[in-house]
């Protein structure tokens, strides 16, 4: 954060009494880095006619150049040296002085002085700042000020200063409106000429709010505390009351470096925040949902805020512990999820047969499922599960890769053939892919698995994906409670229904995916014209040497859209059949029969 610069402006409190500028400018000694001092060198013929009433008044005031050259040195020996530009004198007082001055300044009654511009072009500011008043300026007649006078004297940097000599100022004119407006249209810098009366409060406390309003430079009178000063005392500050302005502003100063957050709010919301308390219980296993599963309220135990619980659930971490009711949670609550994709596969099919070792490109079926399910990022195993049947042994030899493991279970109960790998490997969480999806997408997968561990629902499924893309993600501990329900899960190869029918049982979470993975393709195998479409789908990424990405996928089909109609046709038993709707409608609801 900037600090403050204070202009320490001398104007005409010595009356022109030398001594008394002298005792003046050695009576701020003290200050040094961020401040500077500032003159009114003038000639009274170079202000004004004699005609004007204050004529006599600047002949008393005026010092010899001599005499300008002594004050000017002596300041520059701890601060910058400013000078109030009004005539062709103060412009020699600039020339015979150039090396020591800082900056000059032209108030609001100089700025239309073109003589005075013409010889300061002779002289040449660069190098030099310059400090425009603009009291009582327009915004139009400031832009052309700003740009003659950046074009005629190119200085180093032009200050806008705002603010009025008026014996004093009222507080109400002093001002402070014009700090946004300036803002908001200009970059320059902001000075403030304070002139409001120099024994009140507002004296002291209206640099404050300047400054904290981003008005970094502050100009202020000052005089000595004796002999009393005929001219220019009203706004100005003794030199105990300038001290005090100074503290005050460096006190405020070091409020504004303070942290966007300190140590001591923290240490109050700790104290005071209300935490997440559980609503309800919860298994290990499973995380919690951010949205539904607590109450707030302050409490003694220790236990994470919602955002901590939040980032520690997003890195795919579950609970440890079964957690109970009003019961917080803590770091050491959680441990990282074991996510299994489970893909369900028999050699039994009727309208294609043994559609699974049906070539796609030079691997079967399902070893170019096993390779895209291979592809999804987060998962810790994936397992090809089949039956005991004896024709579906030889599905052991199309694992496609050794990390892949193998299971032959029960045929019918799919359900149970999936507890089983569960419980042998340990997952938290599933997905059940089967065999006849050969491009399961990684996108959609993460898409789904982010969505799990935020809400934790039962069950998690997208709904406007093509046919063959539409994945889920299956917390265990729901489908261990399916089969409590249902120990004769001979329907569960259509597992998703025992979720969607059971909406006061099971929380189901459906997935609308972004516009850019909705199509109307259909990407399963079912009948000979899906391996046809399959294995053009194929042939065009393996020529091109491109993964199985849905992107891909879509690319090649967007092109080519009459090849996504050599499946179109091909019938959904379970969304066309109304025997087997009505099926399973009546054997995956709960009834007071389960």
């Amino acid at each position: 954060m900037p600090k403050p610069y204070i202009l320490i402006e001398t104007a005409n409190t010595h009356g022109g009494n030398f001594d008394y500028l002298k005792e003046l400018v050695n009576s701020f000694e003290e200050y040094k880095e961020n401040f500077g001092m500032k003159f009114q060198a003038f000639h009274f013929d170079g202000i004004a006619l004699p005609d004007f009433s204050a004529y006599e008044i600047y002949k008393s005031l005026h010092f010899s150049k001599e005499k300008w050259n002594e004050i000017i040195l002596l300041a520059s020996k701890t601060k910058d040296v400013w000078l109030d530009i009004f005539d062709w004198y103060g412009i020699e007082i600039l020339k015979e002085n150039y090396s020591l001055i800082r900056g000059i300044k032209f108030q609001s009654s100089v700025l239309y002085n073109s003589e005075v511009f013409s010889l300061l072009q002779h002289v040449g500011i660069q190098g030099k700042k310059l400090i425009l008043n603009v009291a009582a300026q327009s915004i139009d007649k400031i832009n052309d000020i700003l740009k003659r006078l950046d074009e005629q004297l190119n200085p180093e940097e032009i200050l806008f200063e705002f603010g009025y000599q008026a014996y004093p100022t009222d507080l109400e004119d002093s001002g402070l409106s014009k700090i946004s407006t300036i803002k908001q249209k200009y970059n320059n810098r902001l000075v403030f000429a304070d002139h409001v009366d120099g024994k009140s409060k507002d004296a002291i406390f209206l640099p404050l709010v300047v400054f904290t309003n981003g008005v970094k430079v502050i100009e202020k009178h000052v005089m000595l505390e004796k002999p009393e000063t005929k001219y220019d005392h009203f706004s100005s500050l003794t030199p105990p009351r300038f001290k005090e302005m100074v503290n005050q502003l460096q006190r405020y100063e070091k409020l504004l470096d303070m942290p966007f957050v300190n140590e001591k709010e923290k240490e109050y919301l700790n104290k005071t925040q209300m935490i997440p308390v559980l609503n309800k219980s919860k298994k290990a296993g499973t995380v919690c949902n951010i949205h539904k599963d607590f109450i707030f309220r302050r409490t003694s135990k220790k236990g994470l805020n919602i955002e901590e619980i939040k980032n520690i659930q997003a890195k795919y971490n579950v609970l440890i512990t079964n957690k109970n009711i009003g019961d917080t949670i803590q770091e050491k609550d959680y441990r990282k999820a074991r996510i299994g994709a489970i893909i369900v596969c028999r050699l039994h099919s009727k309208r294609l047969k043994q559609k699974a070792l049906r070539k796609i490109g030079a691997r079967s079926s399902v070893e170019t499922c096993i390779k895209n399910v291979l592809l999804i990022n987060n998962i810790n195993n994936v397992c090809l599960a089949t039956s005991t049947e004896k024709e579906d042994g030889i599905l052991e030899n199309y694992t496609f890769h050794p990390d892949v493991k193998f299971y032959k279970g029960a045929a019918e109960d799919v359900l149970q053939r999936m507890l089983d790998v569960v419980d042998i490997y340990k997952f938290d969480i599933v997905s059940r892919i089967t065999a006849d999806t050969p491009y399961p997408s990684n996108d959609i997968y993460q898409i789904l698995l982010n969505s799990y561990f935020q809400t934790g629902n039962d069950y998690t499924k997208t709904i406007n994906a093509p046919l063959g893309v539409n994945l889920s993600v299956i917390s265990v501990n729901a489908l261990k409670r399916i089969k409590e329900f249902f120990p004769n899960s001979k329907y569960s190869e259509y597992l998703g229904y025992y979720f969607v029918n059971n909406p006061e049982y099971f929380d189901t979470k459906e997935i609308i995916l972004p516009k850019e993975f909705e199509r109307n393709y259909r990407l399963t195998l079912d009948y000979e014209e899906d391996l046809i479409l399959f294995n053009k789908i194929q042939d065009y990424l393996d020529k091109n040497k491109l993964e199985a990405d849905l992107k891909n996928i879509y690319q090649f089909l967007d092109t080519n859209p009459d090849l996504a109609k050599i499946n179109k046709e091909m019938k959904i038993k379970y969304e066309t059949d109304p025997l087997l709707i009505a099926e399973l409608k009546d054997n995956t609801t709960i009834t007071k029969n389960n």
